[in-house]
């Protein structure tokens, strides 16, 4: 339908940033909107799950992060042709809002939104605003922040949304809780490509000195860096330990549903699960993060008392055994832990974005 309203999604090429995007183009898409999302040819090749009624538009955009003297002299010139070409793009057919959601690869969308006056909603998954949403963040109509409180720069406010999340995690919003106890046992520990390495160092060893009545009705599902699976694999069959170690699991809803507790990085899209789900954590940030985003995602659950956070910095093998001692042998602690993370939780975060959209969109 030409007449129907167009939403713009401006996204750069990770999971962080994709995943929220594509639950809010699923969303208008079911109101009956048009929606196009806008990214680079890095981004497009992330777009695999996003439904065939989604119109992806390829922009030029560049990062200062990555390649050599030569390649990031250039980034400008990319940046101000992808700009130019989203310009000539929304001039074609006008959109009623833009919203990014952060990376390198919205910056061109983002800008042309700005200097065509149409109105612009930024999404920050993190409790630190990203650099291109910092860039945006005093130009733009709305800030909706997945974690909250986001960091923000001063004289701006956000809208507390959350982070939306997939629909394999709200088949299970709320999943019953079994606490540690006398029967099978799960523990899921999960590592971003980024910073998985030091969870394969160190939380095999910490489970390995768990106490006898615990490991005896263990079960460890452990996502580790392909160059560390059979070192992992390997320890915890050496020492007697039950695991089962993938590079990836595409059942991570239902490990983390099954699980009595979760050792992981602290990033957005898996803080806003164990919120959803209502699971006890050991939250571990990304110590290389600049903006130390993990630290501030953690704030919430661990405020609640729903996790336990280890910065690297602490994060060693006889003090983790220790902290994952007292959650499985506390069953009554555990499940006050349960119930605090799910009481975090915005399970109706997509909805909220969406009233976002409604309420600043021109109407069309």
């Amino acid at each position: 339908m030409t007449d129907a309203p167009r939403l713009v999604i401006a996204a750069g090429g990770t999971g962080g940033h994709m995943f929220p995007a594509q639950a809010l183009a699923e969303a208008m898409l079911q109101r009956g909107w048009r929606v196009t999302l806008s990214t680079d040819e890095r981004g497009a090749r992330y777009t695999g799950a996003f439904p065939s009624a989604v119109k992806i538009e390829t922009v030029a955009s560049a990062t200062f992060a990555r390649g050599g003297v030569v390649a990031k002299a250039g980034v400008p010139f990319r940046v101000a042709g992808g700009v130019i070409s989203a310009l000539s793009k929304l001039r074609a057919d006008r959109p009623a809002i833009v919203v990014g959601f952060g990376g390198y690869p919205s910056i061109p969308a983002m800008a042309a939104a700005t200097l065509l006056k149409i109105p612009r909603i930024i999404h920050e998954q993190n409790g630190v605003l990203g650099r291109v949403n910092e860039l945006f963040a005093k130009r733009v109509d709305a800030i909706a922040c997945g974690t909250w409180p986001t960091e923000l720069p001063d004289g701006v406010e956000g809208v507390d949304t959350g982070n939306p999340v997939r629909g394999a995690i709200l088949d299970r919003a709320g999943a019953g809780y079994i606490p540690p106890g006398d029967y099978p046992m799960e523990i899921l520990v999960m590592g971003g490509s980024q910073g998985a390495r030091i969870l394969s160092d160190i939380v095999p060893p910490a489970i390995a000195a768990l106490p006898n009545d615990i490991l005896r009705h263990l079960r460890v599902s452990h996502q580790a860096r392909e160059e560390d699976v059979d070192r992992v694999e390997t320890y915890y069959g050496d020492h007697g330990v039950r695991a089962d170690v993938q590079t990836f699991f595409t059942d991570v809803p239902a490990r983390m549903s099954e699980a009595q507790l979760v050792i992981t990085r602290a990033g957005a899209s898996t803080v806003a699960d164990l919120s959803v789900i209502g699971r006890p954590s050991i939250l571990v940030p990304l110590a290389a993060a600049v903006r130390d985003e993990q630290t501030a995602n953690a704030r919430g659950l661990v405020d609640a008392g729903a996790a336990i956070l280890m910065p690297e910095s602490t994060f060693e093998v006889a003090p983790l055994t220790e902290q994952i001692t007292s959650i499985m042998t506390n069953p009554k602690a555990a499940t006050q832990m349960a119930a605090a993370a799910l009481s975090t939780g915005k399970p109706d975060a997509t909805e909220r974005l969406v009233a976002l959209v409604d309420q600043l969109a021109i109407p069309q």
